[in-house]
């Protein structure tokens, strides 16, 4: 059953059977084209982080000695995040929480969305690509993306080989100014009587 306009639902990422990032976010749409969400700036989220404070960005999961979600909130960007059904990718909507001025796309690399009662889960395919407003690109973490083969919980060479195919997919598009580059969604607002997600909503880290 898709889930209604307005309401809150969490977006989880999950590795090993364990949750490494949590992001409450509102539905903006959940139809045929995919399940689009919105969160702003100052929103409270997980992530999971080891004793020393290193996050997955930093180490990887099999190397962390105690890792545990710690509640933190979220810097930088609103976001605007379209999940399309059966999707290997996320592509977000960067804009400035100041004065809503678009910022760029990023494209997230991850496996298709499986549905739970209060929101979604995937698992991060750690290479992404950032998309500037005049659709200059960069990958973005290719380091970790190769230390990630073949460890555990991550995926072998062949399956690494499809997650780049992928993306360099979503890169021709960008280039090409094709949708989801094509100005789509670059003008969105959100409704102001339900832009704000700050404050204790989330729900019990598990």
């Amino acid at each position: 059953m898709p889930f209604a306009p307005n309401q809150v639902v969490v977006r989880r990422y999950v590795r090993a059977g364990r949750t490494t990032f949590a992001k409450p976010m509102r539905v903006v749409r959940d139809d045929p084209d995919g399940l689009l969400l919105w969160m702003p700036v100052g929103t409270e989220v997980a992530q999971l982080v080891d004793t020393d404070g290193k996050t997955l960005h930093e180490r990887p999961l099999h190397e962390m000695e105690d890792p545990l979600l710690v509640r933190r909130n979220w810097r930088r960007w609103d976001i605007l995040v379209l999940m399309p059904p059966g999707a290997a990718y996320s592509i977000w909507w960067f804009f400035a929480p100041a004065d809503g001025a678009f910022g760029g796309w990023y494209a997230n690399l991850e496996t298709p969305f499986t549905r739970r009662p209060d929101g979604v889960e995937t698992t991060d395919q750690v290479l992404d690509i950032v998309v500037g407003p005049d659709r200059t690109w960069e990958w973005k973490d290719e380091d970790e993306f190769a230390a990630a083969v073949g460890a555990p919980g991550y995926f072998d060479a062949e399956a690494a080989a499809t997650i780049r195919a992928e993306g360099e997919r979503l890169i021709d598009l960008a280039k090409a100014g094709a949708f989801p580059f094509d100005g789509t969604h670059t003008d969105f607002r959100p409704d102001p009587a339900t832009a704000q997600l700050i404050g204790e909503i989330m729900p019990p880290l598990t």
